[in-house]
């Protein structure tokens, strides 16, 4: 029985699969090419399910080197002809079940030096094989600040130019797979030792160099659309019949993934595997899904944490726009931009501006900063007990939260500076609020800046849902063009009932709390 797989290479007999058919073939015409090119993507973007399909594809044409530095350990980067011996058996035994001939004969190799005698190797393996070779090197992050390993892709870089030329016989394609874009590496010449960007900005340049500039821009795009999400559900379905609708299915899972390898793998392992068989494959066994995902620790959400916490500018920029809804101007030559990138904390969006990447980072951090906040500030502790806002039905009674914040903001926050509030009122919100449904609630959050700054909350509860949005106040003109945008949500959403919190900075401001109806939908408004 199939299984959806999150943890290690996907093979096609033992795990539901993305058909990525399409992105392979666009891979193998680089390769077909002779292109040299490093597949660069955020971890667990399926760079080695990619390499492990590549190698399984292509083995009829090639002879094919699968090979990962991860492994190599410390002691081959201690001298060119350690790490030259070390390259050579490893390649010995990747290939020993395609060409044992060639395996035998690269073993036959004993005088081996250095660089210089590794690539006279290479030359030789080239000229013998009987098919071209194509080398695939996994996990080149940890090696990527090494000299020696710099000087061997510097290496190879040379025999890439040099067989352009028809002067050396080398690999036919060498694929370099990591988080990091190797290209963008530059060596100090006499100095033997790798540059900062900053750095590389203000030296000379013909004092660095840079050995895997000959690679070609990997501009595939490695995500799933919804299209390729249903081939799996699809395959999925075919052995579990569940009637699932596979088409808003496909939809809603890349709406929170944004085609994410790993989310999507995610998402519906835990349908399948942790959510009770009624109903779970719909739109509600989702958000129970992504619930229990955000409460689990895995390496990615641990890796995305730590890069942000682990770079102020970075922080910044994510706090501005998920809580301030500041819009960035997606410049990928921008260091924190093009860092956020690499890491697949934002993306470009349509309007060319910095985005989350996808919902699921997006509630993730809501939840730590949100945390982080309730740690800070003891006074929510005091508003947030959960059994008053609870009716008999079960259902949260909204009225009574926005209330007793409004109460919160009133008494505890009064003196706070204006910069305060404007800067923190939305955070705290989501710090108050968060407690009350945790558990039982899914809340998802939609930033709108382009018209109007305002974010809007869906809290999902006992299988009812409450839409709120969180606005500033800019005068009387504005406020009821708000009243507007949220009647037509709330008739988008198929719903009748909308609320709304008004973040009103001015000293002589009225504190009130009311019932208005709008277009035929009612909307509850407190001003804090």
């Amino acid at each position: 029985m199939k299984e959806f797989n999150t943890t290690t290479t996907c093979i096609k007999e033992e795990h539901y699969m993305v058909d990525t058919r399409k992105k392979l073939a666009k891979i193998e015409q680089m390769i077909a090419k002779g292109m040299y090119f490093t597949i660069n993507r955020a971890r667990q973007y399926g760079k080695t399910t990619t390499m492990s399909r590549l190698f399984l594809t292509l083995q009829d044409k090639y002879i094919i080197i699968p090979g990962s530095i991860e492994g190599f350990g410390e002691e081959p980067y201690k001298s060119e002809q350690k790490f030259a011996k070390t390259f050579l058996e490893m390649i010995a035994k990747r290939v020993i079940t395609q060409d044992k001939e060639i395996s035998d004969y690269i073993r036959s190799f004993k005088e081996i030096k250095d660089m210089d005698d590794l690539s006279n190797s290479i030359t030789k393996i080239c000229n013998k094989a009987k098919k071209e070779i194509v080398l695939m090197i996994d996990e080149v992050d940890k090696a990527s600040s090494n000299i020696i390993f710099l000087d061997f892709l510097a290496m190879l870089r040379d025999k890439y130019n040099s067989r352009k030329n028809g002067l050396d016989k080398t690999f036919k394609s060498v694929i370099l797979a990591g988080v990091h874009d190797v290209k963008s590496l530059k060596m100090h010449i006499k100095e033997r030792r790798i540059l900062t960007e900053d750095e590389a900005k203000l030296v000379d340049k013909t004092t660095y160099n840079s050995p895997w500039n000959v690679a070609e821009d990997f501009k595939i795009d490695m995500s799933f659309n919804s299209q390729e999400i249903a081939t799996m559900l699809i395959e999925y379905e075919e052995e579990n019949k569940t009637g699932m609708n596979i088409g808003e299915i496909a939809d809603e899972i890349y709406r929170y993934t944004n085609g994410y390898p790993f989310l999507v793998s995610k998402v519906c392992k835990v349908i399948a595997e942790d959510l009770d068989n009624v109903g779970k494959w719909g739109i509600q066994g989702i958000e129970r899904a992504i619930k229990i995902i955000l409460k689990e620790n895995n390496t990615l959400f641990d890796s995305l944490i730590k890069n942000i916490e682990n770079d102020s500018k970075l922080n910044e920029m994510v706090y501005d726009i998920l809580i301030d809804g500041i819009e960035y101007s997606y410049v990928q030559t921008d260091n924190v931009i093009s860092k956020a990138a690499m890491y697949g904390i934002i993306k470009e969006s349509e309007n060319a501006k910095v985005q989350i990447h996808n919902k699921i980072f997006e509630l993730l951090l809501y939840n730590h900063m949100s945390i982080k906040k309730e740690r800070e500030n003891k006074r929510i502790k005091r508003y947030d007990s959960t059994s008053q806002f609870i009716n008999k039905e079960g259902n949260i009674d909204m009225v009574a939260i926005l209330d007793k914040f409004q109460e919160l903001m009133r008494e505890e926050y009064r003196k706070e500076t204006e910069k305060f509030k404007e800067k923190e009122g939305r955070m705290i919100f989501l710090a108050f609020i968060k407690p009350i449904i945790n558990g039982t609630g899914f809340y998802d959050v939609e930033v709108e800046t382009r018209t109007n700054k305002r974010i809007d909350i869906i809290i999902t509860y006992n299988q009812k849902r409450y839409i709120i949005e969180l606005k500033k106040w800019y005068g009387k003109a504005r406020e009821e063009k708000g009243y507007n945008q949220l009647a037509e949500y709330i008739e988008i959403k198929n719903m009748d009932e909308g609320y709304m919190v008004m973040f009103d900075f001015n000293k002589k401001k009225r504190y009130k709390n009311e019932w208005i109806e709008v277009e035929g939908k009612r909307i509850y408004e407190i001003v804090v």
